[in-house]
């Protein structure tokens, strides 16, 4: 169940993963086929300002208890020399033992540590900030690379736009792949990023003036059914074929035809969720055939079956509405 969401400021107040969960969780977008969530933006002392730096504050409407029965407590980063009071600690250990979600963004993952909620799990943050965490809480497992982490009810995520992939990812577990590629596209993002893919790429910078591969990539998603190549991607995209696979993965972070895997393993999801087609019928129209070649991707990628996912995904649905 997702319906209630409560985020916990701390000062300094990042703007930018504020604004994260605020556009995932607090902008209604029914119109759009998205469930509205209840939304509350909480603090220690509610109604007073807090810094947020560059001149700006921000003010929480909502008190600590507003965070009692949230189904998801959301952790924006925070300065690093004050550490969370007594208080902050007590929402969050509660919220995890009555099996609420809890996520940090950032380094709120230094607060889930002190809360003790972190110990004997791997944990995302933003790479600066990797050896301290590490250092200071020996129990936690650290990986300084990847972009978020799920273990449980327990969510981490490293810095600014990887917040965004944690979120959605929340999103498409609890309601869905439509519903989350729904959100992405009012975001303009990317509706899926694993979450073990790494936070940068060493690779040169790309021209302002090249043209973006977008077309391409919108190409794509709308002929997914279809049997494409490498070969093919390039053509579209009036390139040469090693120049393509240069320049995709510059941009994207990935080989072309493994993108290509994903996102046929995201619109199988979405087949699975939305519609009563057998397992065939969805291997066809997500582009990969036939059943076998579908179940052999589907379980490197998601670790179940088509089958056990659309059967785990409609019993989770029954328990949530």
């Amino acid at each position: 169940m997702l319906k209630k969401i409560a985020v916990i400021l701390q000062p300094p107040v990042s703007l930018f993963e504020l604004g994260v969960v605020a556009e995932v969780f607090g902008v209604d977008r029914s119109a759009d086929g998205v469930p509205r969530f209840e939304y509350f933006v909480c603090a220690e002392t509610p109604e007073e300002p807090l810094s947020a730096g560059a001149g700006a504050f921000v003010t929480a409407t909502g008190a600590l208890a507003d965070a009692a029965d949230a189904d998801l407590v959301a952790v924006p980063s925070s300065s690093l020399t004050a550490p969370p009071s007594e208080a902050i600690l007590n929402v969050l250990r509660d919220a995890a033992g009555r099996g609420a979600y809890v996520m940090s963004l950032c380094s709120g993952a230094f607060a889930l540590a002190a809360a003790g909620l972190l110990d004997g799990r791997t944990v995302a943050t933003h790479w600066r900030y990797a050896d301290r965490l590490a250092s200071d809480y020996p129990n936690v497992r650290v990986d300084p690379d990847i972009l978020y982490s799920h273990d449980g009810t327990i969510l981490s995520s490293a810095g600014t736009a990887a917040g965004i992939d944690a979120c959605l990812h929340l999103v498409r577990k609890e309601l869905g792949t439509a519903v989350a590629n729904r959100i992405a596209r009012r975001m303009v993002v990317s509706p899926h990023r694993d979450g073990g893919q790494k936070q940068f790429i060493e690779r040169p910078a790309i021209a302002r003036s090249e043209r973006s591969l977008q077309p391409t990539l919108d190409w794509i998603t709308e002929n997914i059914k279809h049997s494409m190549t490498v070969s093919e991607m390039a053509r579209i995209a009036g390139m040469p074929e090693r120049s393509f696979g240069r320049r995709f993965a510059a941009e994207m972070g990935c080989a072309p035809h493994l993108w290509l895997i994903r996102q046929r393993v995201a619109r199988a999801q979405e087949l699975l969720e939305e519609t009563r087609m057998s397992v065939e019928d969805v291997a066809s129209e997500s582009g990969f055939g036939a059943a076998p070649l579908l179940r052999h991707h589907f379980m490197r990628t998601i670790g179940i079956t088509p089958t056990e996912y659309r059967r785990e995904f409609f019993d989770q649905k029954d328990i949530r509405y």
